[in-house]
């Protein structure tokens, strides 16, 4: 069931993590979310805050009555405790006797780890483009565990970060966020998340057949992600984009990069003749801001990585 829910495959070895989309019969998002394979018959779904309720609402929906399966909220059951920058590795180590190291724990799976006193979950994912780990800690242990966190973290210059911080990071990745970048009326390939797509997967998936049927057409929108040239200047979102002059679109996301030391922005770049990468780097584009039409500078890969700044794996 959930197999055909889900855009990507998620038929894999329990303890792998898949990003993937939820997607309606047009081919547009439903959900974005991970999903962690916990055995032969159970999985782990983590969606956004703001969306839980709707996203199980859709599963729900979808769940046959012959198919012998059933959706648990869990969400009370957990606190989240995100573990994220270059010392994360060191920092938990000092708290768990789990091998941490990339051999024994790569990306995009999850194992059981004690931290402290407690047994998690932890998935080693990332949302801000760092080294870290995802803790689903148990709720009557959250506070002993993130307790012993900030303890062992103190000479790591460990500090507490809030939605802001890790809205300015995830921009500067060039992660989409669902209601922003990605929702019912944006497909995978306009999005620019095609590598989380298997359209040949067995079976098949919900929005397959809208998404092939479209694959050979000219995209008439596309997701880009700009860096202001004054830095300055500080765009909070849906403001207009202008391509040489011209109204192709509007911001959906926009903060302040610190580690560019400059304003991030993402927006659709609309052209009804096309946009492909050609069009879209072949333009001088300006955001307007409070009415003043800023420069910009457009990227289809994450400004993060092309300034020369290496993620740490």
């Amino acid at each position: 069931m959930l197999q055909r829910l889900c855009a990507n495959d998620v038929a894999v070895a329990p303890g792998k993590v898949v990003y993937t989309g939820m997607l309606n019969e047009r081919g547009g998002y439903e959900s974005d979310l991970t999903v962690t394979r916990l055995g032969a018959d159970a999985y782990f779904l983590v969606t956004g805050t703001a969306q839980a309720t709707r996203d199980a609402h859709w599963i729900r929906r979808h769940i046959d009555d012959d198919a012998r399966a059933v959706l648990t909220d869990v969400t009370s059951s957990y606190a989240v405790l995100s573990v994220m920058g270059p010392r994360a590795r060191a920092l938990l180590e000092r708290l768990s006797g789990a091998d941490l190291g990339n051999a024994a724990f790569p990306f995009a799976t999850m194992q059981e780890i004690g931290v402290g006193r407690a047994i998690v979950r932890a998935l080693r994912v990332t949302y801000v483009g760092e080294l870290g780990w995802e803790l689903y800690v148990p709720v009557e242990c959250a506070a002993e565990v993130y307790d012993a966190l900030l303890a062992a973290g103190a000479d790591f210059g460990l500090r507490d970060a809030g939605y802001y911080a890790l809205d300015s990071l995830r921009l500067e990745k060039g992660y989409r966020a669902w209601g922003r970048e990605v929702g019912p009326d944006e497909t995978p390939r306009e999005a620019g998340l095609e590598f989380a797509v298997r359209l040949d997967k067995p079976g098949g998936f919900i929005g397959r057949e809208a998404l092939l049927a479209r694959k050979a057409e000219p995209l008439a929108r596309r997701l880009a992600i700009f860096t202001l040239e004054d830095a300055e200047a500080l765009p909070w979102g849906d403001e207009p984009i202008l391509r040489d002059g011209r109204l192709v679109g509007w911001v959906t996301s926009a903060g302040f990069g610190h580690t560019l030391g400059r304003a991030v922005a993402m927006g659709y770049v609309r052209h009804a003749e096309g946009v492909d990468a050609a069009f879209i780097e072949s333009g001088a584009y300006e955001i307007e801001i409070a009415g003043e039409r800023m420069r910009a500078r457009a990227h289809l890969r994450a400004p993060y990585d092309q300034e020369g700044t290496r993620v740490r794996a």
